[in-house]
């Protein structure tokens, strides 16, 4: 696995570099690179976290695991693509929300005899309250300062704010982390292997997300798709999806509680955390970002917070719960691909 990663990121450096190959193609390529180097990622942080506790683990695989999508951001942001930035951090939120936890529940209710997947709903509650304070931000600087010139201070105050409420949060779900899972089973690499993949993966993402952006424009305009769907779904997909599949693989063995912890960290991770950062980080780039989204994400966000809070807030789920979190994503990606 980890040889066709080095291949495809090579081949995505030579669509970058050589000229006369076709901009669709150098996107392909470098999409397929993004996805695997966020596998790459995902997998490294995996082997390092299993010599601590669950917590640290998930802590670990959502926060390095977004490494991908940061880089995608900041270079696109720098490259002036404020809708691919925007929707690549909504993308990433909605589709581990929807679209992963979905297929995780559906795994886990699937091997349950009963039909319903179980989990302690502490942490659910938890993110899932994360995710809408994020969203009550947005939804209010969406409807009180739309494009405003207020909305760059209220975002720079909104993102400080969450930072010091995600960093609160933290500290209680560290405190509660028992040490190694023994069921998880020990790590295959040793620790400087991990280390070495974990920097590897990393840095890569930082070449292929620049490949990836400088590409994307060039191909939004031959196949005709925008840049909302560009950002929604195929760097959410390419981002997301491949690294969460092990949330998926988890609720299949029955590993409920990881299985849930993985996705919903993520989710946190991105919406109280890489969020609030990136707005931040962008007063270095060339174009700001803010928490201004146009209606449709604002009310897509809030929408996505309660479904997802009633559906995982009792600790418990079953597969039309899951089929439903994939519906409203695949409605979304519908939206956003008829997006200007």
């Amino acid at each position: 696995m980890i040889g066709a990663i080095v291949v495809l990121t090579a081949l995505a450096g030579v669509g970058r570099y050589v000229s006369g190959v076709s901009s669709i193609v150098a996107f392909v390529l470098a999409t397929l690179a993004l996805a695997g180097l966020a596998w790459l990622v995902s997998f490294a942080t995996d082997q390092t976290g299993r010599r601590f506790g669950p917590g640290v683990t998930g802590l670990m695989q959502s926060s390095f695991g977004n490494l991908p999508e940061f880089f995608v951001v900041v270079f696109a942001l720098q490259a002036g693509q404020l809708v691919v930035a925007e929707t690549a951090i909504i993308g990433s939120i909605l589709v581990n929300a929807l679209m992963v936890l979905g297929l995780v529940i559906i795994a886990g209710a699937a091997r349950s005899r009963d039909g319903i997947m179980r989990f302690s709903p502490r942490l659910p509650l938890d993110t899932a309250t994360l995710l809408l304070t994020s969203t009550f931000v947005i939804v209010l600087i969406a409807l009180a300062h739309p494009g405003g010139h207020h909305a760059k201070t209220i975002s720079i105050v909104g993102a400080i704010a969450l930072l010091i409420v995600y960093g609160a949060w933290l500290r209680q779900y560290l405190s509660g982390d028992s040490g190694p899972d023994s069921e998880v089973g020990p790590p295959r690499v040793p620790t400087a292997a991990s280390v070495v993949l974990l920097v590897a993966g990393g840095t890569g993402s930082a070449f292929v997300s620049d490949w990836f952006v400088h590409a994307l424009q060039p191909t939004i305009h031959t196949l005709h798709i925008s840049r909302a769907f560009a950002g929604l779904v195929i760097v959410a997909i390419a981002g997301n999806a491949v690294e969460n599949a092990t949330g998926v693989v988890l609720a299949a063995r029955g590993r409920s509680e990881l299985a849930i912890s993985v996705v919903k960290n993520s989710v946190a991770q991105i919406a109280a955390f890489l969020y609030p950062a990136l707005v931040l980080v962008s007063l270095l780039t060339a174009t700001t970002l803010t928490f201004s989204l146009g209606a449709v994400y604002a009310g897509a966000l809030f929408g996505t917070a309660v479904i997802v809070w009633q559906i995982t807030g009792d600790g418990e789920a079953t597969v039309f719960e899951g089929a439903v979190l994939i519906a409203a994503y695949v409605v979304l990606a519908m939206v956003a691909a008829f997006e200007s």
